[in-house]
């Protein structure tokens, strides 16, 4: 009997190498064979990419194009070019010819269904009664599932062949009439599974009334992960990677100088998703968090490694553990009679809110108050439209800088902001500010944004590298 499983998500990069998995991570030697598992799959690398609209360069898929033109057949072409490469990806991964068959059969069914749904309603939309913006988010949740639905059924196939019992788990509710809420769906689909003698795997979307994608959009899987260990009492969740999770980025700061972590806390994995370097996303972490459940972030290319855990609590020695930035644009509002009024700051929120813009950090004094956020211009001008409306004496800068965060735990002895700035100064690099947070879990430095990488390098030098060997991960990633 298998003493607590775990659950274990696996990202599309990744899952797209699955044949190198097989006699590793998935097959290896360990106790109990192949099972005590569950494994949540994304899509494989750049499917999603080609369902929706590219998450980098924002190119229209599938979904952009459908969104945007609904009169033309622009859609199903870019389909078409979907599932082709789809069929790609499985023909190399599937060996055997059987398999490739049912693979194919499987795409062929989930892509004309797919096209035939989108065609009806085309049509449908045509009348004028009936609005094609009601059910856009219907049809990107639709679109999405056929990724990892795709993406499951290989890997049960890969399984299959080398004799492992495993079975796919599609949570993507197709041909299901039914409408369940999120709870229902995960019970349902998982009240069988006997995990000392089959390898579930799972789809990372999960349809359902809720609408996962309305609230997360396409962080979802970790979320449907997260929802799936803390509903089975999982021993151990984790989240397997193409990388350790380490100290900077190597192509940052040099081969061989950044260290893997090790072991850290929920609330410094918090703030490395604050600034872009998501180790889980802040909705996954807070339902472990609450479930009491331990999340480790390994490498699937080094299964000898144990990665690096993340707990509730952490007694280490107070560490930087991730030096870690990016480019922000820093939106300020000057107006001299801010002062002792208040509803300044809940109106300049308000407009940042309504306009979907990110949060990064922000700073105040008696007459300004500035917010650092992610750079999109176009939703910062209209952010600039509102609050210039209600305050029309306020002056309102907008600036791209660099943030530059050094995080992790106890940071408040250590003399951070000081050695930091220092590091700064000897590397010639202006520093435009400093931000100690109180909790003491990451000090921010502000520089000139084409100074990125050369702070991160720096800082990294003197917090990192400096203290390696003092309660620090073991080993250069």
């Amino acid at each position: 009997m298998i003493q607590g499983h775990t659950v274990e998500k696996i990202g599309g990069t990744s899952i797209s190498r699955a044949d190198e998995l097989m006699d590793t991570l998935f097959c290896g030697d360990r106790e109990g064979g192949p099972y005590g598992r569950l494994f949540v799959v994304s899509a494989f690398g750049g499917i999603t990419d080609l369902l929706l609209e590219s998450k980098k360069s924002g190119e229209p898929g599938v979904y952009g194009h459908f969104a945007s033109a609904e009169s033309d057949m622009k859609w199903s072409e870019a389909l078409d070019r979907t599932a082709a490469r789809m069929a790609e990806v499985h023909g190399r991964l599937l060996s055997h010819d059987g398999d490739r068959q049912e693979a194919n059969e499987f795409l062929r069914d989930r892509i004309e269904g797919a096209r035939s749904c989108l065609i009806d309603l085309q049509r449908l939309t045509s009348y004028g009664h009936f609005r094609l913006g009601n059910q856009l988010l219907t049809i990107r949740e639709l679109l999405s599932g056929l990724g990892e639905a795709h993406s499951a059924k290989v890997v049960t196939l890969m399984l299959n062949r080398r004799g492992v019992d495993a079975r796919i788990v599609d949570l993507s509710g197709w041909r299901d009439d039914s409408h369940p809420d999120l709870q229902a769906r995960l019970t349902d689909a998982l009240s069988d599974i006997d995990f000392d003698r089959e390898l579930p795997i799972v789809t990372g979307y999960a349809q359902c009334r809720e609408g996962l994608m309305r609230e997360f959009d396409r962080g979802y899987s970790e979320v449907t992960f997260a929802h799936i260990a803390a509903l089975t009492g999982a021993r151990e969740a984790v989240i397997h990677k193409e990388f350790h999770l380490s100290s900077a980025d190597p192509k940052i700061v040099g081969t061989g100088k950044a260290r893997k972590i090790g072991q850290t806390d929920y609330d410094v994995a918090d703030q490395m998703s604050n600034l872009g370097m998501e180790a889980v996303h802040p909705s996954a972490a807070k339902i472990l968090r609450q479930a009491g459940i331990p999340l480790r972030v390994a490498n699937a290319f080094d299964v000898e490694d144990p990665g690096t855990l993340i707990l509730s609590d952490v007694e280490d020695a107070p560490r930087v553990e991730m030096v870690t930035g990016l480019v922000v644009a820093a939106l300020s509002v000057h107006e001299p009679d801010m002062v002792g009024v208040k509803g300044y700051d809940a109106a300049i929120l308000d407009a940042l809110t309504q306009n979907d813009v990110w949060i990064v950090s922000k700073a105040s004094n008696a007459n300004t108050i500035t917010h650092y956020v992610d750079p999109q211009l176009k939703a910062l001008r209209a952010v600039e439209r509102t609050v210039e409306g209600r305050f029309e004496n306020a002056e309102i800068d907008i600036r791209k800088i660099a943030l530059v965060s050094a995080v992790g735990r106890g940071l408040l002895g250590l003399g951070v902001p000081e050695r930091g700035l220092h590091a700064l100064a000897k590397a010639g690099i202006d520093s435009l500010g400093v931000h100690a947070i109180a909790r003491g879990v990451d000090v921010q430095f502000l520089v000139p944004e084409d100074r990125l990488n050369d702070a991160i390098t720096a800082i990294h030098e003197a917090l990192v590298e400096a203290t390696s060997g003092q309660g620090f991960g073991n080993g250069e990633v």
